[in-house]
């Protein structure tokens, strides 16, 4: 266990790729599709069923469904999180000694798993790991855990087609002539 743990601020260092994220979409949709198509549920290659549960909420708690767009889940983060994961030792271990030390910290607080906590309770753990302040002494390795986690959360929605839709990206476009910033944008900035 400890040695799981050390190992998270490590992974927290690495950085996805665009390639690797395009990769883990697609192959994500394809597991889903395949699933969807024989009338089953995505089956994790990585994460067990415990843990892929726990992935499954933890992701829709930092980005939750909203008037604009569906969740985490909606946008298939836990199964792009299941590929990414998968193939690499390092992040594995980063992410097998995260879960297993919210699930401890849960335990220790509540008597029971992350999965099997309400909400609020579910929250007083990660505000107590996501927030600016500086964490306890005890909390060290759930921080680094949290924003190794928050940022593949983020790279695996933002860079979904939901994701995509919801910055309301519309790519590179050319302009012809360019003609200064717009006054209502300029007024604004309290530019004038």
């Amino acid at each position: 266990m400890l040695g799981l743990l050390v190992s998270a601020p490590v992974a927290a260092g690495f950085v996805w790729t665009e390639a690797e994220a395009r990769e883990a979409h697609h192959q994500a949709q394809a597991a889903r599709q395949a699933a969807k198509k024989a009338g089953t549920t995505f089956k994790p290659k990585f994460f067990t069923a415990h843990e892929y549960a726990t992935v499954a909420i933890l992701v829709d708690v930092i980005i939750p469904k909203d008037e604009r767009s569906g969740s985490a889940t909606d946008a298939g983060v836990p199964e792009f999180m299941d590929f990414i994961v998968g193939d690499q030792a390092p992040r594995q271990t980063a992410m097998r000694g995260g879960l297993a030390w919210l699930d401890r910290e849960c335990e220790r607080r509540f008597d029971r798993r992350f999965v099997a906590c309400d909400d609020a309770e579910r929250r007083d753990v990660l505000d107590d790991i996501s927030g600016p302040q500086p964490p306890a002494a005890t909390l060290t390795q759930g921080v680094a855990f949290f924003r190794m986690f928050r940022d593949l959360t983020a790279s695996g929605f933002w860079t979904s087609k939901m994701g995509i839709a919801d910055l309301q990206y519309m790519g590179n476009t050319l302009v012809a002539e360019w003609k200064g910033c717009p006054d209502e944008q300029l007024r604004k900035l309290g530019i004038a």
